[in-house]
């Protein structure tokens, strides 16, 4: 993976910012705004757009200056994502100017690139947050959202890519040479050294959780057999389930035809990003039973649920699905178990059952999740990304 070489010649002591994203989950744009405002930053506004029908439909701009939020705005318009994306540059019509524009999809940094050619923004960078190929599937949305994805790449400043393999299939997908589309490292991470910490004595009443977006391919199903299985074997250990999706609600009412109702709390999405990580620190073992099915998760992800779960020193139990799976087995104490849920409970009672074992894996997580703190990846990626003199408040 290249890095960006030697940083721009764009320094921005004190500068202002614009941010926009897709989404109210945190991370990364949330924590790039959060350490922007804590680290000499004279300005910073943060776009957010809806992201998925299930979440927030509004549009909200908020506006810090000093590090302090001195504003908020919400916008209302329609919201079918994805068809009403293209409502997201005009949401809203006036921006302020800015020094740097962070665009975390290609709709945002056209919007940044945009403002740069009219004068109000001197800086751009792409930080791209994933990589789906076919991702509207085969048709003309999918090439129009490529060729800008594409343009966005070609003109911006700086880019961001999440990890290698996106990085390499972006290159691939759209017939670019690294050398000539460079761009920094930045894999999805968590406020590892601020985070609440689960304990050992989270296994006298045990509870597992889960964290993330309610769809299909997450393995909800399996979570629900797991805790059925659990049940039937006389151990009580108590899911929370985090996060909202469209089979939310039919995984609930099969929860309560099978009686698991007293054994699951589902959160829905938790809007304050402390909740989510005192839910974490209250469990024992975090899960991520994605499907295996070849379409199931895109190889090129980089989830950020696990970084989460490695925050609060989870041990984690995971299907060989994202590509980090196999790292987080040997340096991070995670275990990866077979799509099924017997073995998912028995890995789950061995845990429990053995605290000696499961505190090895509690500091494996803890020292893996380390290197994935956002302040430590912020200040070492963000100079050569051209945006220096932040570390210090110069």
């Amino acid at each position: 993976m290249s890095n960006l070489g030697p940083p721009s010649s764009v320094r921005v002591p004190g500068g202002t910012f614009t941010v926009a994203a897709s989404g109210f989950a945190d991370g990364p744009a949330q924590p790039l705004v959060r350490y922007l405002n804590q680290h000499g930053a004279a300005a910073v506004t943060l776009i957010q757009h809806p992201l998925v029908a299930e979440g927030p439909a509004e549009h909200r701009v908020s506006h810090f200056e000093g590090g302090e939020l001195v504003r908020t705005r919400v916008l209302k318009r329609p919201s079918r994502p994805p068809f009403t994306y293209a409502l997201d540059p005009i949401s809203p019509l006036r921006i302020g100017r800015s020094d740097v524009w962070v665009g975390f999809n290609c709709l945002a940094t056209a919007q940044g690139l945009l403002m740069r050619r009219l004068g109000f923004v001197r800086h751009v960078i792409h930080w791209n947050v994933d990589f789906v190929p076919e991702r509207f599937g085969a048709n003309v949305m999918t090439r129009a959202y490529e060729w800008l994805d594409r343009q966005c790449c070609i003109r911006s400043e700086g880019r961001v890519e999440l990890s290698d393999a996106a990085y390499r299939g972006r290159l691939s997908a759209y017939n670019l040479e690294a050398e000539s589309c460079p761009a920094e490292l930045i894999p999805m991470g968590s406020w590892t050294e601020e985070a609440p910490k689960t304990n050992a004595q989270r296994l006298v009443e045990p509870r597992i959780v889960f964290l993330g977006h309610i769809v299909e391919r997450m393995g909800l199903p399996l979570l629900l057999d797991v805790v059925e299985i659990l049940r039937d074997r006389g151990r009580v250990v108590h899911a929370d389930v985090i996060g909202a999706g469209p089979v939310l609600s039919s995984l609930q009412a099969d929860a309560t035809r099978r009686g698991l109702t007293s054994l699951i709390t589902w959160h829905g999405f938790v809007a304050d990003y402390a909740d989510v990580e005192r839910i974490l620190a209250d469990a024992c073992v975090a899960l991520a039973p994605y499907e295996t099915s070849a379409d199931s998760f895109s190889r090129y992800a980089d989830p950020g649920k696990l970084k989460a779960y490695l925050g609060a020193g989870l041990p984690i139990l995971l299907t060989d699905v994202p590509p980090n799976a196999a790292e987080l087995a040997e340096q991070a104490g995670a275990c990866v178990v077979p799509p099924d849920a017997s073995a998912f409970a028995d890995a789950i009672e061995r845990l429990i059952d053995d605290q000696r074992s499961w505190e090895t894996r509690h500091r494996a997580s803890l020292e893996y999740g380390r290197r994935f703190d956002w302040a430590t990846m912020f200040t070492e990626s963000l100079p050569r990304l051209g945006l220096m003199g932040l570390q210090d408040g110069r």
